[in-house]
């Protein structure tokens, strides 16, 4: 138990993929990944891992057709609040992290409520990156250290003090890294964070990752041995 990971982060990837293979909309992918990510959240409750995050929603989506990203959001924000009872139950805190300032204010007057009410939940943390990308999120901490430390200050920073002005203060930096769908690359994602992270690939579309997958990947992260720059 000592080698399980504390948190885990998944880039879920591949529902457009898995849709189009089955002759389907986009959506109906983005609909089957809902499952994927209540599988996983009751697997993290079930093992004892205490941070699960998941990278729902990049800056660069944005770019997406105006469409798609309508219905991902309606999707996302019925799938959170139907989750909602649940989250209460198995005692898991949401916390929902990125430019909330482009989210629609009624999406992020519900996610409000949902992150207050289970704010005291101690069982899991569940974070769900929204509008988010590594760079910005380096970016909005540069500026807002500068508005807050003096030059001297800011001489004597150091990295963890620097921790503090990411949208993660507070959390530890993700063990372990998922990506599902057969891609390599971390997609600007949790670059600060993400440094010294394992990182996990594998070839299943984010909506056939389920509980068996995933404790594969936790199986694997067990057995390698992570010396973080040292000699053992």
């Amino acid at each position: 138990m000592d080698r399980l990971p504390q948190h885990v982060s998944i880039i879920m990837d591949g529902n457009g993929r898995w849709a189009k293979a089955r002759g389907q909309e986009r959506v109906f992918g983005h609909r089957n990944g809902v499952l994927s990510v209540r599988a996983v959240t009751e697997a993290c409750v079930e093992d004892g891992i205490r941070y699960l995050s998941l990278y729902a929603f990049s800056e660069e989506n944005w770019n997406r057709p105006k469409e798609e990203v309508n219905t991902l959001m309606q999707l996302m924000g019925k799938a959170i609040s139907d989750e909602f009872e649940n989250m209460v139950r198995n005692r898991i805190r949401l916390m929902v992290l990125g430019n909330r300032s482009r989210l629609d204010p009624m999406l992020n007057d519900t996610l409000a409520h949902i992150e207050e009410t289970t704010a005291s939940n101690d069982k899991l943390t569940m974070i769900v990156f929204l509008s988010y990308s590594g760079k910005w999120d380096i970016l909005q901490a540069a500026k807002k250290m500068a508005a807050s430390l003096s030059a001297e200050e800011i001489e004597e920073l150091d990295i963890s003090g620097f921790d503090r002005f990411l949208v993660t203060a507070g959390i530890p930096d993700p063990d372990l890294i998922i990506r599902t769908s057969g891609e390599q690359r971390i997609s600007n994602y949790l670059l600060w964070q993400g440094a010294y992270s394992e990182f996990y690939f594998t070839p299943v579309m984010w909506p056939d990752f389920r509980k068996p997958e995933f404790r594969q990947a936790i199986k694997a992260y067990m057995e390698r041995d992570r010396r973080y720059g040292k000699v053992k």
